[in-house]
């Protein structure tokens, strides 16, 4: 009997202990990573698997961040999702928003877009400036429709970035290239008054490829950033250790 009684407290203890969280990564090609195993280009979520645990998070920094949290802390049953789609806009992600992330109930929800808008407009016409007022209204318009119906939700945004590597340099001039960085840093701008306003986490993920760049100028300019936008195994090791100390603040309450 005693035995029993000491297996059942501690059984209690362990319950006790559990505050599951339910994590959720939406964006575009940096984020996706071919999580769920997909075929096709770009593959919707329900194309994908959901079960196939060998890929259900992808190869992207969101898989480095759930692997940590999930094996360093299991009694706290943190759980993950990657939504990110390859070649998403902030359009894209308005469209899936309600399938993709309301219905999961998040209670923090990580961002990062905005490298596709600016790439449809490069490759687009140019005769209309980008519209920077219209994506900031709508990137805040998501924001409150999720508060709306989650109202403890926490968000976590993320910078895009670019550099002048690889792909993007063999078929960019400098030029071109140029007018893509001011258009991203803009982004960056946008990005950091929203986190501001919404009392969300900003994770500059811009200011931490530049700042490798300066910590390590001997390395070969495709190391953090192999094509000018995807990072390297590498990069997505940085990203990954900035969004876990920004959200420190979330994970720690």
């Amino acid at each position: 009997m005693k035995r029993l009684i000491t297996l059942t407290v501690a059984a209690t203890a362990f319950v006790a202990t559990v505050s599951s969280m339910t994590v959720l990564f939406i964006g575009d090609s940096i984020t996706d990573g071919n999580w769920g195993n997909p075929v096709g280009y770009p593959c919707p979520t329900e194309a994908r698997s959901t079960t196939d645990m060998n890929h259900i998070y992808g190869h992207s920094y969101m898989f480095l961040i759930a692997s940590q949290f999930q094996g360093e802390t299991p009694e706290k049953d943190y759980r993950f999702y990657n939504r990110g789609i390859s070649g998403n806009t902030l359009d894209d992600l308005e469209a899936r928003w309600h399938d993709d992330v309301i219905k999961h109930s998040p209670d923090v929800i990580s961002i990062l877009i905005g490298t596709n808008d600016v790439h449809r407009y490069i490759e687009g016409d140019q005769s209309q400036p980008f519209d920077f007022d219209g994506w900031e209204k709508r990137y805040c318009a998501l924001l409150d429709m999720t508060r709306d119906s989650l109202h403890e939700v926490s968000f976590v945004l993320g910078t895009p970035f670019t550099a002048y590597t690889g792909n993007m340099r063999n078929y960019n001039s400098e030029e071109d290239f140029a007018l893509r960085k001011s258009t991203i840093d803009r982004l960056d701008s946008i990005v950091e008054k929203i986190a501001a306003d919404y009392g969300a986490v900003f994770v500059p993920y811009h200011e931490l490829f530049k700042q490798l760049d300066a910590d390590y100028p001997s390395l070969p300019v495709t190391y953090w950033i192999w094509d000018g936008i995807h990072p390297t195994p590498a990069g997505h090791r940085r990203m990954a250790d900035m969004w876990i100390d920004r959200t420190k603040s979330i994970f720690n309450d």
